[in-house]
């Protein structure tokens, strides 16, 4: 059964996440994920792209840690698709995304909402940067995060593992509206339509100058992030952060 859902609506691809209970990110589902981006790349009858979720109250608790826990080979194969692949799909994508997020957005979900053009949430969204708390790094929001929010408040969202609202997100420059939860997929589908209204070419040409003006060396550092989360997913703290996540109670740190 398929992870991620995909549908042709009024020239939008609206591509789904249907992974319950959380959307965990596993290889099939980022495969999964990949492939439906891409057929909208390579659609000429898709001008926009909508990503949202199937799974009510979540948009993604990012990487599935058990998986991480028990096959630490599978960490890389992950950051490979999760950071690079993503990152070049989306890049060379040719028409604008918008993450419609409802319900929680953690971690690699994170990624994959700030990976898109335009991020639209409800009023009851929340997101966070929880890595720290399982041992690990959100490593690839090192190097975008401190340009959208500033490097102070970076810091303190990716270093406290804390959750936030909609409306601070909003405030901090990481959404770009927020409305009723209800009204998630009608906005972004409204959004999606202007982007079909104008010039399918220019659209094209001036996204792509947009993500190389905005580009600012971050896909040379994508490679970076991916050594850094496995170098750090690989030492003792991060699998007592890992198991104790999974066990639901307070890691024992080395020291």
């Amino acid at each position: 059964m398929t992870q991620v859902r995909y549908e042709i609506r009024d020239q939008v691809a609206e591509i789904l996440f249907d992974n319950p209970p959380v959307n965990a990110l596993s290889e099939s589902m980022l495969d999964d994920y990949l492939a439906r981006l891409q057929a909208a790349a390579d659609d000429p009858a898709v001008r926009a792209v909508i990503v949202s979720s199937a799974v009510p109250g979540c948009f993604s608790a990012g990487l599935n840690l058990r998986s991480i826990q028990h096959e630490p080979a599978s960490v890389r194969r992950l950051l490979e698709r999760l950071y690079i692949k993503l990152t070049h799909v989306q890049y060379t994508l040719g028409k604008p995304s918008i993450a419609a997020v409802t319900g929680s957005a953690r971690g690699g979900g994170m990624t994959l909402a700030i990976s898109c053009d335009v991020i639209v949430g409800s009023a009851s969204a929340t997101f966070g940067y929880p890595e720290i708390d399982a041992g690990v790094l959100p490593a690839i929001h090192f190097t975008h995060l401190p340009r959208i929010v500033g490097r102070h408040r970076a810091f303190e969202l990716l270093f406290s593992g804390r959750s936030f609202p909609a409306q601070e997100a909003k405030e901090l420059g990481l959404l770009s509206r927020v409305v009723p939860e209800a009204e998630v997929m009608q906005e972004a589908r409204m959004m999606a339509q202007v982007f079909c209204g104008k010039s399918r070419e220019v659209v094209r040409m001036g996204r792509a100058a947009f993500m190389d003006a905005n580009d600012h060396g971050f896909r040379a550092a994508v490679a970076s992030a991916v050594e850094t989360f496995c170098d750090v997913a690989g030492s003792a703290d991060a699998k007592e952060g890992m198991a104790a996540f999974i066990e639901k109670r307070k890691p024992v740190w080395s020291r």
